[in-house]
Formats: C-alpha cells, sequence, structure tokens
C-alpha cells in the first residue's frame, strides 16, 4: 500500500465478546502504518475500549441503533462520505445490508460483508427477520468473507461458497495466554476456592445461542455423580436471571459461580478440567479453540463446524443426545494431565493479521482493475 489505508469497520453493538473480539485481536497485531481501523458500534454498546481504540490511532463513531433504521442509515451515509472510505467492512450479518447500502449511496467502492454466525429453530421472529434479510445479503455487497465455510455458506449460498467467491477471515486468539501453566492454574484455583473440585467451565454471552440451560441439565448430572464438582459460567446477558432461577430449581446454585464478564479468559481456562459448549448455532466460535490451546478437553455440539478440532480430545455430541451422555462424557474426560498440543497458527493473532492486510490490498489491487458492481 502506498499510503495508509483506513477501513470502516461497522460492529453493531460492542459487548467485548464474539465479532468484537474478532476486530480487536486483528486490529492490534496489524500493520498500522499501512492499515487504520475506524470503529463504528451502536450508541447502546455497553464496553467500547476508547483509550486503546485511540491510542492505536484509530477513531470510534457511537451511531444510532438499526431500529432507528433511517436515522441509522443517514449517519452512515454522512460519515462515509465526509472520511471517503475506500472499504467498510461490515461485521452484523444479514444486518449488513443496511450499512452496506449506506455505504454504496456515499460511494464507497469496496463493500465486504463478513457472516459470522448461522441460526438455529426456536428464535421465532428472530429467525423469520434474518431468513428475510439473508436472501439480500449479496444485493449491496462487492466482496464476501466468513469466519468458517459454514457460516460463509450459510450466508452467502453454498455456491458462491464452492466458487471460491467466500474468503475465510478466521477468528483470531492469543495462543501464548491460554497455553496451560500449572502455576497459574494453582493461583487461580486457590483465588476461587476451587482446590480439590472437579471444574466444568463454559465461556460465552448469556443467550438462547449458547445455551446455557443446557449446561446447567448437563452439570446437575455431573454434581450428582461427582459431589465435589463446580460449574464455572463466565460471561452474562439477557438470559442470566433465567439461569439463576433455573439453578435454584434444580438445586444446583451454590455449586454455580457466575464470574460475569472478564478479561482474563486465559487464566480461567486454566482453572477448569472440562469445557462444555453445546451451541445452537454457531460461525466458528473463538472459545473451544483457546480451550484446547489451554489443553482442556472439550465437549461440544455438532451443530458447530469440525473445523473447530484442532487436536485430539474434542467430542462432538447431537443437541439431541440427553444430558446424561454429555455429562459421562464430561467426566470420562477428566484430563488428569494436561498438554500443549495441536497447530494453533491458523488462529495466531500476528499471522492472521496479517492475512487481513493482504486481503485488503487484494482487494485494492482488483479495484485498480475492474471492481465488481
Amino acid at each position: 500500500m502506498d499510503k495508509q489505508l483506513r477501513v470502516a469497520q461497522v460492529l453493531g453493538v460492542m459487548t467485548g465478546y464474539g465479532v468484537e473480539a474478532f476486530v480487536m485481536n486483528h486490529y492490534r497485531f496489524i500493520d498500522r502504518s499501512k492499515v487504520q481501523f475506524d470503529f463504528f458500534v451502536n450508541e447502546d454498546s455497553t464496553k467500547v475500549p476508547y483509550e486503546e481504540i485511540e491510542k492505536l490511532g484509530g477513531r470510534v463513531y457511537r451511531i444510532p441503533s438499526y431500529r432507528r433504521l433511517g436515522k441509522y442509515i443517514s449517519t452512515l451515509t454522512r460519515i462515509f462520505r465526509e472520511n471517503r472510505y475506500q472499504i467498510v467492512h461490515s461485521h452484523v450479518n444479514t444486518l449488513s445490508v443496511f450499512p452496506l447500502y449506506a455505504a454504496k449511496k456515499a460511494g464507497v467502492p469496496i463493500r465486504v460483508s463478513q457472516s459470522h454466525s448461522s441460526a438455529a429453530r426456536g428464535e421465532g421472529k428472530k429467525n423469520i427477520a434474518k431468513n428475510i434479510l439473508r436472501t439480500f445479503s449479496r444485493t449491496y455487497a462487492t466482496d464476501y468473507a466468513a469466519c468458517s465455510v459454514s457460516a460463509g455458506t450459510w450466508l452467502f449460498g453454498k455456491k458462491a461458497t464452492e466458487r471460491g467467491q467466500v474468503t475465510v477471515l478466521h477468528n483470531v486468539i492469543d495462543v501464548k495466554a491460554c497455553v496451560y501453566d500449572p502455576d497459574v492454574r494453582a493461583q487461580v484455583r486457590r483465588q476461587l476456592e476451587l482446590d480439590g473440585k472437579f471444574v466444568v467451565g463454559h465461556v460465552g454471552r448469556f443467550c438462547f445461542q449458547k445455551n446455557q440451560e443446557f449446561v446447567l441439565d448437563i452439570f446437575k448430572i455431573v454434581h450428582e455423580c461427582n459431589s465435589d464438582s463446580i460449574l464455572l459460567l463466565v460471561g452474562d446477558g439477557e438470559t442470566r436471571d433465567q439461569l439463576e432461577k433455573k439453578a435454584e430449581k434444580l438445586g444446583i446454585r451454590d455449586r454455580v459461580i457466575m464470574l460475569g464478564n472478564r478479561d482474563d479468559v486465559g487464566r480461567l481456562y486454566q482453572a477448569m478440567d472440562v469445557l462444555v459448549f453445546p451451541s445452537r448455532y454457531e460461525g466458528l466460535p473463538l472459545v473451544p479453540v483457546e480451550a484446547q490451546a489451554a489443553g482442556l478437553k472439550v465437549v461440544i455440539s455438532t451443530r458447530i463446524s469440525p473445523e473447530i478440532r484442532m487436536r485430539d480430545g474434542v467430542v462432538f455430541l447431537e443437541l439431541s443426545d440427553p444430558a446424561e451422555r454429555w455429562a459421562m462424557e464430561a467426566l470420562r474426560l477428566n484430563p488428569g494431565v494436561r498438554e500443549y498440543r495441536g497447530d494453533f497458527s491458523s488462529y495466531d493473532m500476528a499471522f492472521q493479521a496479517e492475512e487481513m492486510e493482504r486481503y485488503y490490498q487484494a482487494l485494492l489491487d482488483r479495484r485498480s482493475g475492474n471492481v465488481r458492481k
């Protein structure tokens, strides 16, 4: 790149996890003398790292929620036009049709729609809206990206994926922060009063997608088999109250530790013995990858792409399988000895940041020829 490229990253509601972690992890390691990011976040975002972004040279724009669609589009159009972006990269899945429409109105030549997830039955009106908007997923985008092949297929279609029209930009993790350390394990377990306990862990936003209510069902059986077991839930969200009520109803509330949102998840993996991750749907989630880097055994749903398997010790189960089977797998996988194995280079921050830089350069190079309209 002859001069610094500034890319508009559209994130939606920023809470510190998921999509925004994907963008921030790339941003921390990308060559910012060549590529800079501006962050577009909804006004109801709860965790925006202003200080870090500004220190790294980026800018944050708080914009109206897409629920006020007219204001949302007009605000984006104005800012996109004022900054004369060459690339707008939208990460809001089916909702990307709206910011990319604004980008087209503003004359932005390269408009990337990225898929980070999919869908599953059970979300009613939300799924209806997703399926309607999905039909417009390619309307204003000039380029398609996804965190996994399955996520790309879900949003852009099987033909587009098979034709190589969807670029896979992997999620990234801080491998060094996750690698198993027995000293850290001892320290964290001491701090959380977990010495001598069998710890079942789960990390994720408390919501329908992550399926924590089933985690509670699984853990109840684990606890019936091992009275020294503890469930460690890391995260927060809209279903917290109902999860607390269910834990009370199951008689396990005093065995469930809800830690809320944390910035030290890499350390918390050390304290766990097994990770249970029965998501109803995903794109390609970071948590199971981080857990594998930490040497944890993982029991995971088949709704998640097999691309997630990086080493031995990952067991895929159907959501239709009874909680008893999940619990027996969790207990059977108590690892005893933890070790770091597997090739995690495809998720390494520095490597993937370079990949994203090359991706943007390729888009610019193609634009100098013939950009698809």
